[in-house]
This record gives C-alpha cells, sequence and structure tokens, in this order.
C-alpha cells in the first residue's frame, strides 16, 4: 500500500510571531534583511537587489532603507511586535537599515554586532593594483 504524501500549504500568512530576531548583512556590494522568529526560523527576507536596485546602485544607504523597510512590512504584518537586530559586516547600508527599523515601530529590546572579527586567521589577498 502506497501512501499518498499530503500537500503543505503555504505557512506564509498563518503564523502569528510576536517577537523575533532581524538580520542586517551588509556587505560593500549588496544589504540583506532577513526576520526570523527565535528559533531562527525565517518569516520574511529583503535584498536591495529584490527591491528593484541593481548594479552599484544596490550597495547604496537608500537601497538598505527599501529593503528594511520592505522586509519589515511583512514582518508587522504578521504581528511582529518586537525584536532583536543582529548587524554582519562593514557595508554602507548598515547604520540606515538600523533607522529604518528604528522608525517602522518595533520595539527593539537590543541591538548586537556580530561582524566577524579574524584573530589573524588567513592570510589577506594581494594589494590591487588598479
Amino acid at each position: 500500500m502506497i501512501k499518498t504524501p499530503k500537500r503543505i500549504g503555504s505557512r506564509k500568512g498563518k503564523r502569528k510571531i510576536p517577537k523575533g530576531v532581524i538580520h542586517i548583512q551588509a556587505s560593500f556590494n549588496n544589504t540583506i534583511v532577513t526576520v526570523t522568529d527565535v528559533r531562527g526560523q525565517v518569516v520574511s527576507w529583503c535584498s536591495a537587489g529584490v527591491c528593484g536596485f541593481k548594479g552599484t546602485r544596490k550597495s547604496t544607504p537608500f537601497a538598505a532603507q527599501t529593503a528594511a523597510e520592505s522586509a519589515i512590512r511583512t514582518s508587522i504584518d504578521q504581528g511582529m511586535e518586537q525584536a532583536e537586530v543582529m548587524i554582519s559586516g562593514p557595508g554602507p547600508g548598515r547604520d540606515t537599515a538600523l533607522r529604518a527599523i528604528r522608525r517602522s515601530g518595533i520595539i527593539l529590546s537590543f541591538v548586537r554586532d556580530v561582524t566577524p572579527m579574524p584573530h589573524n586567521g588567513c592570510r589577506p589577498p594581494k594589494k590591487r593594483r588598479v
């Protein structure tokens, strides 16, 4: 007897998340904002590229602000009121993305910089000659 697999529908709008974690990954080329619940399961995400920016405009602070607003909007619709923020990376969009989150009305419990810092680990790439 063969069991037929049950179809699992999209769970996008059904979950109610009162508290979550917002991860901002700001590289020199793009800014990715991911909203997760406290267990780490992704609720919504957005990046500067998804928002319609291409090329060097992806790495601007305005693109990071737009990405943060877009990711937060969908999580607020699912009932998020309180969040923790984890910022990673050296990109130009880190501060602007954080400002956009502060303006959104979500209560921030803490903001933490989780950028990995080497303790003199790998050898750096050779210097660029332009």
